[in-house]
C-alpha cells in the first residue's frame, strides 16, 4: 500500500516549489489508491511560527490537496525521537560530541583555507569518558569506507562515497533532535513507502539511508524532483514575481488552474496541456516526471487561468468574483445582487478576463456610475461629429420600455440607415459614454445589463461633456 507525505517546514508561506511537491505526492497517492500524510516539520523552533503553519494549511486547502492523515507536528513527537536516539547510543551507533560551535567553526575555516572539505574530524567518535562542564550533542556514526547507492526513481542511480559524508548531529546540545534524524524516524513510524521531494534534499539521502539501516528499518523508494527555475534559468525566487501560493489566490487565479499548471512543471502526458483533476490522477506516474529542471512561465499560467475561467460555470464564477468586488468597493459585504442580473453581467465579461481581478475590474461600469472616460477615447469618439448619434440614441432609448437585443438593434439600425453610416461609427461613441473605454462586450448586451435609467444618465453626461 503506497503511503507518501508532504512535510513542509513552517518557516515561510507555501511556495510554488513546495506546492508542486505536495501535488505530486497527492497525485501519486490518489493514482495508487494510497495514503497522503501531511506532516509539519517544525523542529527549527527559532524560525517556525504558528502563522506559517496556518498559511501552509490554508494553501493546501485552497489548492484542494486533501490529506488522509495529519497534520502531525514534530514538536509533539520529541519523546519518540529521544527513545530512538538513546537506543542508537546504547548500540554504539551514535556518540556524544563535546566540541563547541566555536571550535567546529574554527576547524571548518582551517580546512577551507587548506583546500580540504570542511567535514567534522570525528575526534569525539571514540571517546570513553565525558568531557566535564560541557553539554554534548549527539552524532550519528557514518561508515568511514564504502559507498552508498541511491536508486532514485527520477534521477537513476546516484553514488556517494561514505568518506565524504559527515558524522551528522542528530541531537543538539539542548536535546532537540535535528532534521535528518527526525525525518527518518517519522517516515518509519508513519510507514512511508515513497519519499517524493525536491532534489535539494538529494545530498541528505545517503545520511538518512544509513539511519534507516541503523534503526533496522526498510528504506523507502526515493524520487527527487528537479528544481523549478525562473525565465532566466536561475532558481525560482521572489525576483521572478510571486512565489507564494496564496499570492496567486489574491491575484485572482483559480486553484484548479494553478494545480494544472504545477502538474505540467516537470510532468507530462503526451502533448496534453489542460487536465481535469480526474485526468491528472488517472494519468500521473513518477516515470513520466522529467529529469531536467522546469521553467516557470507566468504568461502560460495566465493563459491557462483564462481557459479555466471560461470553463467555470457562471454561477460559480459569480461567487468567486464577489470577494474581489467587495475589496474594490464596488459592492458592500452584505449587499445582495439580483442573481439573474449578476450572472448575466459576469457571463458577458468572462471571455475578456484572464483572472478574477481582471473580471472584477471589468465589472466596474456595471456596478458603479463613477465612470472615468479614457482621454484618448474621449478625444477620438466623443466629438461634435458624434454628438448627433448620441442625442438620437438617447431620445430613442428613452421611448423604449423593454431593453432587449432585438429592440436595441432596431433603434441602432434605424439611426445607422438615417445617417448612411456603419454600425461601429454609432456604437463606439455610445460604448465610450457607457463604459469609459473602447473595449467591451457587444453594445446591445451592455446596454441591456447597465439598464435604462443608468444608460440615459451616462449618455446625457457624455452629451454635456461634448
Amino acid at each position: 500500500m503506497v503511503r507518501v507525505r508532504f512535510a513542509p517546514s513552517p518557516t515561510g508561506h507555501l511556495h510554488i516549489g513546495g506546492a508542486r511537491t505536495a501535488l505530486f505526492n497527492w497525485l501519486f497517492a490518489r493514482h495508487e489508491g494510497g495514503t497522503f500524510v501531511l506532516r509539519i516539520e517544525d523542529t527549527d523552533t527559532t524560525r517556525s511560527t504558528e502563522e506559517f503553519i496556518e498559511a501552509i494549511i490554508d494553501g493546501m486547502k485552497w489548492l484542494k490537496l486533501d490529506w488522509d492523515e495529519g497534520p502531525f507536528r514534530q514538536t509533539d513527537r520529541f519523546p519518540i525521537y529521544k527513545s530512538h536516539i538513546d537506543k542508537l547510543i546504547a548500540e554504539g551507533k551514535a556518540y556524544y560530541c563535546y566540541c563547541t560551535p566555536e571550535e567546529l567553526e574554527e576547524r571548518r575555516q582551517k580546512a577551507l583555507a587548506e583546500g580540504k572539505p570542511p567535514m567534522y574530524d570525528r575526534r569525539c567518535r571514540n571517546l570513553t569518558a565525558p568531557v566535564p562542564g560541557r553539554a554534548p550533542s549527539v552524532r550519528f556514526k557514518i561508515p568511514e569506507t564504502g559507498q552508498t547507492v541511491v536508486d532514485d526513481l527520477i534521477k537513476g542511480v546516484v553514488t556517494f562515497d561514505n568518506s565524504q559524508v559527515d558524522d551528522l548531529i542528530i541531537a543538539r546540545s539542548d536535546g532537540t533532535p535535528t532534521y535528518n534524524f527526525v525525518v527518518v524516524v517519522d517516515d518509519v513510524e508513519m510507514k512511508i513507502t515513497h519519499v517524493i521531494r525536491g532534489d535539494d534534499h538529494l545530498n541528505n539521502t545517503p545520511k538518512q539511508m544509513h539511519i534507516y539501516k541503523a534503526l533496522g528499518c526498510e528504506i523507502p523508494r526515493f524520487a527527487h524532483l528537479p528544481m523549478i527555475l525562473g525565465a532566466d534559468k536561475t532558481r525560482l525566487s521572489k525576483r521572478h514575481g510571486a512565489t507564494s501560493v496564496m499570492a496567486y489566490k489574491e491575484m485572482g487565479y483559480l486553484p484548479d488552474a494553478l494545480v494544472n499548471y504545477l502538474a505540467r512543471l516537470g510532468w507530462s502526458f503526451g502533448d496534453q496541456e489542460v487536465f481535469t483533476r480526474e485526468e491528472l490522477v488517472q494519468h500521473f506516474s513518477i516515470e513520466s516526471i522529467g529529469k531536467s529542471a522546469a521553467v516557470f512561465n507566468p504568461e502560460k499560467l495566465l493563459w491557462l487561468n483564462g481557459e479555466y475561467m471560461r470553463k467555470t460555470p457562471v454561477e460559480e464564477l459569480a461567487d468567486l468574483v464577489r470577494p474581489f468586488l467587495i475589496n474594490k468597493g464596488l459592492i458592500k459585504e452584505d449587499e445582495e445582487l439580483d442573481k439573474e442580473w449578476f450572472h448575466k453581467a459576469v457571463g458577458s465579461l468572462v471571455e475578456r478576463s484572464k483572472t478574477l481581478v481582471e473580471l472584477a475590474d471589468a465589472m466596474t461600469y456595471y456596478l458603479s456610475d463613477n465612470i472615468q472616460i479614457d482621454p484618448k477615447a474621449k478625444e477620438k469618439f466623443l466629438t461634435k461629429d458624434t454628438l448627433p448619434y448620441l442625442v438620437e440614441i438617447k431620445e430613442a432609448l428613452a421611448g423604449v420600455d423593454n431593453f432587449n437585443h432585438d429592440s436595441l438593434e432596431k433603434i441602432f439600425q434605424e439611426i445607422v440607415a438615417r445617417h448612411n453610416a456603419k454600425l461601429a461609427k454609432v456604437a463606439q461613441p455610445v460604448r465610450v459614454a457607457l463604459t469609459g473605454g473602447t473595449v467591451s462586450p457587444g453594445i446591445f448586451e451592455i446596454i441591456e445589463i447597465i439598464g435604462k435609467e443608468r444608460v440615459l444618465e451616462r449618455l446625457e453626461k457624455a452629451i454635456k461633456l461634448i
